[in-house]
C-alpha cells in the first residue's frame, strides 16, 4: 500500500500545515505562532487578548472597534462618538499597514423618532446613554441647551419654559420673568430692553420704592403696607414682609429666621431688642448673668423689685418645735443647715459659744440640744485634765483642783442605767468623743487598756473574755498561753 502522511491542520491565515511545536490555539482553529497576531494592527496575541471573527483574529480593542456597536459612548471611554471600523488599519500593499487616517468626519446621521416620541429639540430616536431628562422629555445630550445662549445645561442649571423649550436660569427671567419687579423689594419700572435683541445698551430703568403700590388692608407688607411679590417676600407668623421692611423695631438690624422675634404688638424685633421690651426684668435679666437690666422700667418699678436681705430670720414664726431651734423662725429650703434631724437657719448655724460658723465637718452637737464647734465641744463636754486642751498641757477649768490623773472618769451628766453609756465609766458618750468596741461604745480618755492603762487604737486594741480591753501584751499575759515559749520572747519559759 503506497504511504499516506498524516495530515496536520492548516493555519487559516497562511494555509500551512502546523505542527504541535508551534501551534497555538484559538476558536477551535490552530494557528503558527508568528501568524498569531491580530488582523488589524498586527499586534503579538496571547490567550488573555484575542477575539477570533469568522477564521481571524484580532486583538480585544480592534475587534471592539470593527465589529462592536458603533454611535454615542462607544470608543475610547464612555462618553465618546466613534464610527471607527479600523479601515486605516488595514493594509494597501502587502506587508504595509497604515497608521494614519485621511477620513473626512462627516455629520452623523441620526434615526428620525415617531412625532412626540424623539429628542424634542431634533425630533431623533434618543437612546439610554445619551438621554438627558427634563420634565419627563427625554433629549440628546448634544441638544439639551439653553434655546437663547445654547449654553449647554444640566440638572442644577434648566429651567422649563412655558413654550415647552429648556433655557438656562440667566435666560429663563429674560424671557418669562415678570416685568418690573426686582430683588430686595426694589421695583423697575420703564424695561426698554428687548429680550432677543443681545444689544450692548445697558436697560434704561426708574427706581420706585415697593410702598407706592399699596395692597388692600391687613394683605400688605405690615411694616409699610405695601402689595409684597414673591421675589422679594419674607414670610414670620404666615404674614408677608418685604425683604427690606424685615428688620427690628428698634434698632432696624436686618433679621432672619434664626434671630427674628415676634412681638406681642405684631412687629418683629431682633433677640436683643425683644429680650429688652418684653423679656424678665431685674437683676440677673441682661447681657450676662448678674447684670441688672432695668430698660423700660420706672424708677417706682426698679425700688420695688429690686432685691435686698432682710436679717430677721424671725419674722415668720413656724410651729413649736418645727422651726429653727436658735430662733424659732420658719426654715426654707434655700437656707437650711441640717443636724441630727434639725433644720437651722444659715445664719443660726454657728457656735453657741463663741459664734463661729459651722459646717458638716465642725459642728458637734452638745447634750443641751445646741450646736458648738469642736473646740468649744472640748471644753464644755470632752475629758478635763493633763493632755485635754488645745495642747497638751494641764487644763483646769472650775478653778478649784486640778482633776486627778488617777481619776479619768467624767463627771458630766447623769450615768446610764441602760447599758448604752461608756463601758468604763457608764457616763453618756456624744459623737465627737466616742470609740466603738465590739458593738461597745467608750469616751476617747476612757479607750485604754485595763491592765497597764496605755492608749489604744484599732491596730493594737483587744477585747478579753472579762468584757474589758487590754492592750496586746498585757492580753496575752492574762489569757494567752502559759509555758515554755510563751513569754516575752521565744524560748523564755513564763507562767505568769
Amino acid at each position: 500500500m503506497p504511504f499516506k502522511p498524516v495530515e496536520n491542520p492548516k493555519c487559516p491565515k497562511c494555509g500551512k500545515s502546523v505542527y504541535a511545536a508551534e501551534e497555538r490555539v484559538a476558536g477551535g482553529l490552530k494557528w503558527h505562532k508568528t501568524c498569531f497576531k491580530c488582523g488589524l494592527c498586527n499586534k503579538p496575541l496571547d490567550s488573555t487578548n484575542c477575539s477570533e471573527h469568522e477564521g481571524e483574529l484580532f486583538c480585544k480593542v480592534c475587534h471592539a472597534r470593527k465589529f462592536g456597536p458603533k454611535g454615542y459612548g462607544f470608543g475610547g471611554g464612555a462618553g465618546c462618538l466613534s464610527m471607527d471600523t479600523g479601515e486605516h488599519l488595514q493594509a494597501k500593499n502587502e506587508g504595509e499597514f497604515s497608521r494614519g487616517s485621511n477620513a473626512i468626519l462627516e455629520p452623523r446621521a441620526i434615526a428620525k423618532a415617531p412625532e412626540g416620541e424623539g429628542c424634542p429639540r431634533c425630533g431623533g430616536y434618543v437612546y439610554a446613554a445619551e438621554q438627558m431628562l427634563a420634565r419627563g422629555r427625554a433629549y440628546h445630550k448634544q441638544c439639551f441647551k439653553c434655546k437663547m445662549c445654547r449654553r449647554t445645561l444640566d440638572s442644577t442649571l434648566h429651567c422649563d419654559g412655558p413654550d415647552r423649550e429648556i433655557y438656562c436660569r440667566a435666560c429663563y427671567p429674560k424671557k418669562f420673568g415678570p416685568r418690573g419687579v426686582g430683588h430686595a423689594g426694589i421695583m423697575w419700572i420703564g424695561l426698554q430692553c428687548d429680550i432677543e435683541d443681545e444689544g450692548d445698551a445697558a436697560p434704561r430703568t426708574t427706581v420706585i420704592d415697593t410702598a407706592i403700590i399699596k395692597a388692600p388692608p391687613g394683605k400688605g407688607c405690615p411694616r409699610c403696607g405695601g402689595v409684597v411679590f414673591a421675589a422679594e417676600q419674607v414670610l414670620a407668623k404666615g404674614r408677608e414682609w418685604h425683604r427690606k421692611c424685615y428688620k427690628c423695631r428698634d434698632c432696624t438690624k436686618t433679621l432672619d429666621s434664626i434671630i427674628a422675634c415676634d412681638g406681642p404688638d405684631r412687629d418683629v424685633y431682633c433677640k436683643t431688642c425683644y429680650g429688652k421690651k418684653w423679656g424678665p426684668h431685674g437683676y440677673g435679666f441682661a447681657c450676662g448673668s448678674g447684670f441688672l437690666q432695668t430698660d423700660g422700667l420706672t424708677e417706682e418699678e426698679i425700688s420695688a423689685s429690686r432685691p435686698f436681705y432682710n436679717p430677721d430670720t424671725t419674722s415668720i414664726k413656724a410651729p413649736a418645735g418645727q422651726g429653727c431651734p436658735r430662733c424659732g423662725g420658719m426654715v426654707f429650703a434655700a437656707e437650711q443647715q441640717l443636724a441630727k434631724g434639725t433644720m437651722w437657719h444659715k445664719k443660726c448655724f454657728n457656735c453657741a459659744e463663741c459664734h463661729r460658723p459651722l459646717d458638716s465637718m465642725l459642728a458637734c452637737d452638745g447634750p443641751d440640744k445646741e450646736i458648738h464647734c469642736r473646740a468649744c465641744y472640748g471644753k464644755l463636754f470632752g475629758p478635763k485634765g493633763f493632755g485635754f486642751g488645745h495642747k497638751p498641757t494641764l487644763v483646769s477649768t472650775n478653778g478649784d483642783h486640778a482633776p486627778s490623773y488617777l481619776d479619768p472618769k467624767p463627771q458630766v451628766g447623769q450615768k446610764r442605767n441602760d447599758g448604752h453609756g461608756c463601758s468604763r465609766c457608764g457616763y453618756p458618750v456624744y459623737a465627737a468623743e466616742q470609740m466603738i468596741s465590739k458593738n461597745r461604745v467608750w469616751h476617747k480618755r476612757c479607750f485604754n487598756c485595763g491592765e497597764c492603762h496605755r492608749s489604744l487604737d484599732s491596730t493594737n486594741l483587744n477585747d478579753g473574755p472579762d468584757g474589758d480591753i487590754y492592750c496586746r501584751g498585757c492580753y496575752n499575759r492574762h489569757f494567752g498561753p502559759k509555758g515554755v515559749g510563751f513569754g516575752m520572747g521565744a524560748g523564755t519559759l513564763t507562767m505568769a
